[in-house]
């Protein structure tokens, strides 16, 4: 590759790499951005509170100031002057300087604070100022590199190109390549990489268990060692699934969703149980379809594995002359569509997706019914 220009070889393993995961980064920047955005309002509104207090306890000082000046005068003239004045009147005389004198003291103190507080609320705004900067730029990013892996390759490919002569889109395109490949490092360390090595504290404590103990307790460990390296095949296949399977290239779009839907099905060990049809005759599509309904499919199913609770499971497609329709519906707890859910990411990138494609999403949910999300979207041809 040279050193100033990427070759769309170069960018479709770029793509490769970062497709399917880039939403996840999306979203999780998003949140970053919205709590900066609220905690630098809620900081806004206190340092415009304490920017009053600072006035008010500024004019209180100078009249403070003033009286005790005045006080600090007259208890001096009283002092010079005792044999003329009462002693009531000299004790008066220095109970109000000593007590204004006091008042004053307290006074700055409390400017003294209330500026510092003032001072690091307004360092805190620069500082939030800039995430927030920051983290709208990265969305920026984001969302160029989401709009073009879901365009066609070859196109992406000359369209990237060109822009790289104007010195801007490499970089985008580079800047979200490390951070998906942090982001899945991070994955990898606390998923499979992890779970390998309490299977290597777990292997060396049946060894002890077996010659310590009784061959049954140690077969009693070898059966949850079992579970645990289950559990890392399944992460190692899931983070896999996430990069891009592999069989939708070579064998398609349903060989492919009935793979990994068996795969899901089969670690959860049928609970739910997931139902796969296929209606109409498969034809090989464009590259960004097939990969955009076979993520259509994961988020959805994940959403209901994750949120639903559901005993059942039914993923259907079906091919027509000019749409592909896509159904996925559960018989979970469902949810109140009224509601604004928080963390309502997943859908959130589901409609971004579908509407890169020209097409329709609508979700159906209640309390206790069950979700059903229907998507309609143009055949595109390969």
């Amino acid at each position: 590759m040279s050193k100033h220009k990427l070759t769309s070889k170069a960018l479709d393993e770029i793509f490769e790499k970062i497709i399917g995961t880039v939403g996840d980064s999306k979203n999780e920047v998003y949140r970053l951005s919205e709590d900066a955005r609220q905690e630098y309002q809620q900081i806004k509104e206190e340092l415009e509170v304490l920017k009053g207090k600072v006035l008010e306890t500024i004019e209180q000082g100078d009249k403070l100031e003033t009286q005790a000046r005045l006080a600090r005068k007259r208890l001096s003239d009283v002092s010079r002057h005792f044999q003329i004045y009462s002693e009531p009147e000299v004790k008066d005389a220095y109970e109000k300087a000593h007590e204004l004198q006091t008042k004053l003291l307290m006074n700055q103190q409390s400017e003294y604070q209330l500026r510092n507080r003032r001072d690091e609320l307004e360092r805190r705004l620069l500082t939030l100022e800039e995430t927030i900067k920051r983290a709208d730029h990265l969305v920026g990013q984001i969302s160029v590199v989401l709009n073009y892996l879901t365009s066609d390759l070859k196109q992406v490919g000359e369209i990237v190109e060109d822009a790289i002569q104007k010195e801007y889109f490499g970089f985008r395109i580079i800047e979200a390549q490390e951070e998906e490949r942090k982001r899945l490092s991070r994955e990898i360390h606390d998923g499979p990489a992890q779970m390998l090595a309490n299977v290597m504290m777990r292997s060396e404590l049946i060894d002890r268990i077996y010659r310590e103990r009784s061959a049954k307790e140690a077969m009693e460990e070898i059966r949850d060692l079992r579970k645990m390296v289950r559990s890392a095949l399944y992460e190692v296949r899931r983070i896999i699934y996430d990069l891009r399977p592999m069989a939708l290239d070579d064998l398609g779009l349903i060989p492919t969703l009935r793979k990994y839907l068996d795969t899901i099905e089969d670690y959860n060990e049928g609970k739910p149980r997931i139902t796969f049809i296929s209606i109409g005759q498969e034809k090989r599509t464009a590259s960004k379809l097939e990969v955009a309904l076979f993520r259509l499919v994961q988020e959805a199913v994940t959403n209901a594995l994750k949120h639903a609770d559901a005993k059942e499971i039914q993923v259907k497609i079906e091919f027509n002359n000019e749409h592909a329709i896509l159904l996925v519906k559960d018989d979970g707890c469902g949810f109140n569509q009224e509601e604004k859910k928080e963390n309502s990411f997943g859908l959130i990138g589901m409609k971004e997706r579908v509407d890169l494609l020209d097409g329709t999403i609508s979700v159906h949910s209640k309390i206790n019914q069950g979700t059903l999300v229907m998507i309609k979207v143009p055949i595109i041809a390969a």
